[in-house]
């Protein structure tokens, strides 16, 4: 199912610490941060954080701007986002501010955290993950039952680590601020443990008073069936090089992208690239990479359309050109239509012979973009 779009948002020390072991908190962001984080928080439809950072930090969770509010209301949403918070035992303390201001508030929690969290009479919904917490649940809950589109996490360190090491986060924004902490038993922004594979991706490095803000992206692909945020901004990619074809009403106009495990980018290709009228956007991209590549074993091929399985111009169709690559698997946005060929099905041919195709739904009205005029 779908996922709301994830924003972690943190401000660290120098030495990688989101607070110091003193009684108050550690204010890390400037004045002119604490202005930009109200206003990413005027932007989304939830902001969640762990039980853990409320006994800590005690936070109202607000947007502070009347501007801001008024600019949500004006647009249909509600003042304030939803607020949710994670607990896998349920101990809450109803006294806290996180119930008491606000809009509406959101308890995420296991069964037995759910009857502990009920029987405190909290002014929050409660909602049961089932035994354990389950992020990829949750998530899903947040946008099919409650409408949430994109989702800002706050914390803490803990929150943060799993999000990362389980390849659902889409963004972190990271505040880094000048000085120390030096203390070993203070909390730390990220914990041990298996974390995605490759680099991220820097898309912005900003000055904010005296302190720097950093936005990143995950870059590697997610693996078998499962889907990773890496995997929607490469598809998103596949889909923009779509419109870049020149334009035919004999052909479909597709892009595809080929990223190795660890996020680096292969190749990329479109239909009638460089002026070859009958090339295919996965034949342009594979053909710039050497075919004794290891890593084409462990790749992923993003495409805008379903790789085709017949075709007259070439000796072989694009599905068989992934497999003779070795490439293991697929991520496409838009099943072939039978508007060339009848019965079109790559999938299945992929499918077959063992490779995972994942298909990202909701690419589908960007990959029929560029075609409308053909289907």
């Amino acid at each position: 199912m779908p996922h709301p779009y994830v924003l972690l948002s943190a401000a660290v020390s120098l030495d990688g610490y989101l607070d110091d072991t003193g009684p108050d908190r550690l204010l890390l962001s400037s004045p002119a941060d604490f202005d930009r984080v109200d206003e990413v928080r005027a932007s989304v439809d939830a902001i969640l954080i762990g039980a853990g950072t409320i006994r800590a930090d005690n936070p109202r969770l607000l947007v502070n701007s009347e501007a801001r509010r008024a600019a949500r209301v004006a647009a249909g949403k509600p003042p304030y986002p939803l607020k949710v918070t994670v607990s896998g035992s349920g101990d809450l303390d109803p006294s806290a501010n996180f119930w008491h201001t606000g809009g509406e508030k959101l308890v995420c929690t296991t069964d037995k955290g759910a009857e502990r969290a009920r029987s405190l009479g909290l002014a929050a919904d409660v909602v049961s993950l089932g035994p354990e917490l389950d992020w990829p649940r949750l998530l899903e809950h947040l946008h099919e039952e409650r409408g949430v589109d994109h989702l800002m996490v706050e914390g803490g360190g803990r929150v943060h680590t799993q999000l990362l090491q389980q390849g659902l986060a889409d963004e972190l924004q990271l505040v880094l601020a000048p000085l120390f902490v030096g203390t070993p038993d203070a909390p730390r922004l990220f914990g041990p443990g298996t974390y995605q594979a490759g680099r991220l991706r820097l898309v912005e490095s900003r000055r904010i008073e005296d302190v720097v803000l950093m936005r990143y992206e995950p870059t590697a692909p997610g693996t078998g069936l499962h889907p990773s945020p890496a995997d929607r901004h490469w598809l998103s990619l596949a889909c923009e090089l779509a419109t870049r074809c020149p334009p035919s009403r004999t052909a479909f106009s597709v892009g595809a992208v080929v990223v190795a495990a660890d996020g680096t980018e292969l190749a990329r290709g479109h239909s009638r690239e460089a002026g070859d009228p009958v090339v295919h956007a996965e034949e342009a991209a594979l053909a710039k990479i050497d075919p004794a590549d290891p890593r084409l074993a462990t790749a992923t091929v993003y495409t805008s359309l379903e790789p085709c399985t017949r075709r007259a111009s070439r000796p072989f169709p694009c599905a068989r050109l992934i497999l003779d690559a070795g490439v293991r698997r697929v991520v496409t946005a838009w099943r072939e239509p039978d508007t060339f060929v009848a019965g079109a099905d790559g999938t299945g041919l992929l499918t077959g012979a063992g490779v995972d195709v994942v298909v990202l739904a909701e690419y589908e009205g960007r990959a029929k973009a560029p075609n409308r005029h053909l289907v």
